[in-house]
């Protein structure tokens, strides 16, 4: 079935997309985030979608009922996972095999982030002689490229795919390097509307009153998940530094990871005046809910070790934030150093804290300048309307990598 030549307005009847990615919201963290949206998009460029995805939250091997969305033309699965994947993947393929005996095959196969999601898609593909999209979309390279990765199954996976696509252009690069091969660049973007400066002053207040963020505190502000390659540990040195000047508090905007407690309850015990003043959100349902909490934030941070381009840092962009942070992945993509924010390099992340001090003591129309401009930025260059642009291009190319299947 050959649709993807033509304007996508002019498809008559809708094909069918099968999209596997191991997280999908509303897991936490970029990944489901960006798997959702995408799957959105999809079906605004009249495919029928179906989601296939993973579940700490269900029995291992056990498929739930299909949460039905965008009026039936998209339906999300998520499959109980076994404790090692060698189990979990045959069992998602016997999956796959049912729902094609169900409802026929799949025209189009999209495996997001490489590892397992771009792997096993492109399997599966290939066994039914279907075009396939591997989308690469933060340290999914890093982590196979190196020891104990496996290079070779991201060789692989590279090279099969009839497509790849990478959030960055450091992703680009690196995919071209390790598989020869180049990838399409389909950026990470964000909702403007939702993601915006606009709120009240006295909403502000009622939630800083509600954390319990003090008036006099400067917030510095982090979103998604903490862990070690966001740069967790540079955070909570940045908060110590900070704090030995004037007050602060740093509010994390999501959840903490098991791992990252056992870290915490170490800087608890050196750093307590510090680690009282850590305000952790929580997960919050809606995007809404991390927008209002971002524009709490006096001075965003993004300190990370390794990255694709960070969901949560064009959130906070979008929402005027002043932000800093580090020079990992894409993130230059979208800040050139003293105009849209503040890069501090990779090899420098221990002076944060000093950066931070420098970022509040900034003038207010400075800071009101880079706010203006990241916010302008996003809205040129990361909106929702460039999705639908990329994908279809995306599509399109599908058309001569078929003919080679």
């Amino acid at each position: 079935m050959v649709f993807w030549s033509l304007p996508m307005e002019a498809i008559k009847a809708m094909a069918s997309l099968l999209l596997l990615s191991e997280r999908f919201s509303p897991d936490i963290g970029g990944v489901a985030r960006s798997a959702k949206r995408i799957a959105i998009a999809l079906t605004q460029l009249n495919l029928s979608v179906e989601v296939i995805t993973w579940s700490r939250y269900l029995a291992p091997g056990e498929l739930a009922s299909p949460e039905i969305l965008e009026n039936g033309k998209l339906r999300v699965y998520r499959l109980g996972l076994y404790r090692h994947w060698d189990m979990t993947m045959p069992q998602t393929l016997n999956i796959l095999k049912q729902r094609c005996d169900r409802a026929g095959k799949y025209d189009i196969v999209w495996g997001h982030y490489l590892f397992p999601a771009g792997f096993l898609a492109v399997y599966f593909a290939r066994l039914h002689q279907l075009p396939v999209v591997v989308s690469a979309r933060g340290n999914d390279i890093d982590r196979l490229m190196f020891p104990p990765g496996d290079f070779a199954r991201l060789q692989w996976t590279l090279q099969q795919a009839a497509a790849v696509t990478a959030v960055s252009q450091d992703l680009m690069q690196k995919i071209e390097i390790l598989s020869g091969r180049s990838a399409q660049l389909h950026r990470n973007v964000v909702d403007v509307d939702v993601f915006s400066p606009k709120a009240a002053s006295a909403e502000k207040a009622a939630l800083k009153q509600a954390l319990g963020i003090q008036l006099d505190e400067a917030v510095l502000g982090f979103s998604g998940e903490l862990r070690e390659k966001k740069g967790q540990q540079f955070l909570l040195q940045a908060l110590v530094r900070v704090q030995q000047v004037r007050p602060a508090c740093l509010l994390i905007i999501g959840e903490l990871r098991a791992e990252t407690q056992t870290l915490l309850q170490t800087f608890r015990t050196q750093h307590p005046n510090a680690a009282a003043r850590l305000v952790v959100t929580g997960h919050l349902e809606t995007p809404e809910q991390v927008a209002q909490h971002l524009r709490l934030c006096d001075i965003y941070l993004q300190p990370s070790l390794w990255d694709g381009l960070p969901n949560a840092l064009l959130e906070a962009m979008a929402c005027g934030c002043f932000c800093i942070a580090s020079d990992a992945g894409g993130i230059l993509d979208v800040i050139e150093s003293g105009k849209q924010g503040f890069i501090i390099p990779g090899g420098q992340l221990h002076r944060l804290g000093d950066a931070v001090l420098e970022g509040l003591a900034v003038p207010a129309v400075e800071q009101q300048r880079v706010k203006a401009a990241a916010r302008s930025h996003i809205c040129a260059h990361y909106g929702l309307e460039q999705e639908r642009a990329v994908l279809t291009k995306v599509l399109a190319s599908l058309q001569s990598a078929e003919s080679a299947l």
